[in-house]
């Protein structure tokens, strides 16, 4: 999903005062801001910031609402000087898909004003650009079918606002917190839990129904059916409860165990964990009952690899539910800045580290 519009640097809700002194920052960084100060140098650069792998861009504008917000210089009584304006700042967009070494970011102005936000806004787009470019592998093997970002419980909560924004702009729509959806203003989704079976004493359908009844009649209804490991059965007596309540059932059998229903099936396939020949047989008897409106949920290890071989297949699921394969992958993620060029006399001159020469790109946009 391309964004052409920037978010607000204030939804990001940034320890602004921190990040001004420097307190996420390498330490040398801040040394560099120390010395530049007192030594009175104001030197105008132009930064370029890059990664090595062919990905899909994230973190873009929360980079540029680091920049805004934090770049600038201590004064005399502990105020601050706002360092923005006297910076121009050129970048792509989240969602951009970019080549290895392609600039994606460039900052021109006094080093000193942006010297020690350099960790802070690289690893900002090293984290994105990572679930964006993941989330896109996800999405694109899904060919089309909804996937469902829950991931949520495998890492810190306080990751969680920024990850669902990248897995959003790259197509996965459906989060399972309220964080994971703050920045584009939806809200968190998801099923009836194990949890909630287990406290109505194992009873899938009574906890279904307690569900249907005292929640939002706005929500999705998606029964987890696998409780007894036994989701045929499980999902034909939550259909016949619910009736046209119930959006859908998930299945998420444990890799470690093999559902009833394939007992008879075992010995030409895989049968642990939720696998095409389960997904066919809860399929085949909703329909044989009447329930073909009933979508189907899957979960429980899914990556790309395993969403390709269910497509491949045809298998009839309808939407994937994929938790720490988001965090996964085998690409370089990480991103570098270096200054490429100063200004001497009123003219930029070449400056940089051999074997990191300027590269300009044309698809950078202004940032006001």
């Amino acid at each position: 999903m391309l964004r052409t519009e920037r978010l607000d640097p204030h939804i990001f809700n940034l320890p602004v005062e921190k990040m001004r002194a420097g307190y996420y920052s390498d330490t040398y960084f801040n040394r560099a801001r120390e010395i530049l100060a007192r030594d009175r140098h104001h030197q105008s650069v132009r930064m370029q910031v890059f990664q090595r792998s062919n990905s899909v861009l994230c973190g873009i504008d929360e980079a540029i609402a680091i920049i805004k917000l934090c770049a600038g210089r201590a004064v005399r009584g502990g105020a601050w000087e706002d360092g923005w304006h006297a910076l121009e700042v050129r970048a792509l967009h989240d969602g951009d898909e970019i080549a290895p070494f392609e600039t994606v970011l460039t900052i021109e102005g006094d080093y000193e004003l942006f010297a020690h936000l350099e960790t802070c806004y690289l690893g900002v787009l090293s984290r994105r650009t990572r679930i964006a470019t993941n989330a896109r592998e996800i999405v694109s093997a899904a060919n089309g079918k909804e996937v469902l970002f829950f991931p949520a419980r495998f890492d810190h909560h306080q990751m969680q606002t920024g990850d669902g924004y990248a897995a959003y702009i790259s197509g996965a729509l459906g989060v399972s917190t309220d964080a994971n959806a703050e920045w584009w203003g939806s809200r968190g989704m998801g099923t009836v839990p194990h949890a909630l079976i287990a406290a109505y004493g194992g009873d899938t359908v009574l906890a279904t129904e307690k569900f249907a009844r005292y929640i939002d009649p706005g929500v999705h209804v998606i029964a987890l059916v696998d409780f007894d490991n036994d989701c045929v059965t499980t999902s034909l007596a939550v259909a016949r409860a619910l009736r046209k309540r119930l959006w859908g059932v998930r299945l998420d059998t444990s890799n470690t165990l093999v559902d009833t229903s394939l007992w008879s099936q075992m010995g030409t396939f895989p049968p642990t964990g939720v696998v095409p020949q389960l997904v066919r047989n809860v399929r085949r008897a909703l329909d044989g009952d009447g329930f073909e409106d009933v979508k189907i949920v899957v979960s429980g290890g899914f990556n790309p690899e395993k969403i390709r071989n269910f497509e491949s297949e045809d298998v009839p699921v309808d939407a994937y539910a994929v938790g720490s394969a988001f965090f996964e992958g085998t690409g370089r993620f990480d991103f570098t800045a270096d200054i490429v060029a100063i200004d001497r006399n009123g003219a930029w001159t070449e400056c940089h580290k051999v074997g990191r020469p300027e590269r300009p790109n044309p698809r950078l946009s202004l940032v006001t």
